[in-house]
């Protein structure tokens, strides 16, 4: 059995997570994407192995407890005197982490939080919060004239719908700044792709100034300001010993990283 817990991730600066080297030009990178959204998502192996990698920098002999005990003994990995060590299952499982709400920028607002029916039921399944009917084009917070300018059109809005701020993680809501939006799921690629940060990046020769074989390529990433939600769960029971939120070293990085039990 094992005990839920959740966290949010709140983006400070475009976030890129490579899915792979992109297309047979290769000069795509692009990022991982949910298959039935299409918007992009963070895969619970890039979250465990950041948890792994800042706790790695935290040990604590005293406790007896350190990475290895709650993300897994690594594989392969033998001792100082060359046997091999047994490989553990971790104490801690992840799942990735999809939007909750995507920044876009409008001409006439100048930015709103999108969202749609989808993703957003997905937070309501990982936070446990109640299900409301998600009505498409629905929005809360001050929009003129109920019409939204995007880059490819006018998406004209359906109303007030007062039970959406319940939908923006506390971590979040003290600094919502911007008004939220939910579209129709078969909206939400498009937009989502509309909404990204797009950079080409080069590398040059070292006595030329020209870009080097297969050195040129274009970068997407989520862009600042997104809201993206995972779960993760914890074995209650280890090698018959009871395993609780609570211990010092865990508890103290659930609380930086924004982790709620």
């Amino acid at each position: 059995m094992y005990k839920k817990a959740y966290g949010i991730i709140e983006t400070l600066a475009p976030l890129h997570v490579s899915a792979a080297a992109g297309e047979e030009t290769g000069n795509l990178n692009l990022i991982f994407r949910d298959q039935f959204t299409q918007t992009g998502v963070i895969p619970g192996s890039s979250i465990r192995g950041r948890f792994r990698s800042d706790m790695r920098q935290d040990i604590r002999p005293e406790s007896g407890r350190d990475y290895n005990y709650w993300y897994g003994q690594e594989a392969d990995k033998k001792d100082g005197e060359g046997n091999q060590i047994e490989t553990k299952e971790a104490l801690i499982k992840f799942e990735y982490a999809s939007i909750v709400w995507l920044p876009v920028y409008c001409p006439n607002q100048p930015v709103v939080w999108v969202s749609c029916p989808t993703l957003l039921k997905r937070y309501c399944r990982i936070t446990g919060k109640a299900n409301h009917d998600l009505q498409p084009y629905k929005y809360s917070g001050s929009i003129p004239n109920e019409k939204l300018f995007f880059n490819l059109g006018f998406l004209k809005l359906a109303g007030q719908d007062s039970e959406l701020k319940n939908y923006l993680p506390e971590a979040i809501a003290g600094k919502c700044q911007y008004p939220l939006v939910v579209v129709d799921d078969n909206d939400m690629a498009m937009i989502h792709d509309m909404a990204l940060y797009r950079q080409s990046r080069v590398a040059l020769e070292d006595t030329q100034k020209k870009a080097k074989k297969g050195a040129f390529f274009n970068l997407e990433a989520l862009p600042e300001g997104t809201v993206l939600a995972f779960p993760l769960a914890m074995r209650e029971v280890n090698e018959d010993n009871e395993v609780t939120w609570k211990h010092r070293q865990f508890k103290d990085e659930m609380q930086r990283l924004e982790i709620f039990a």
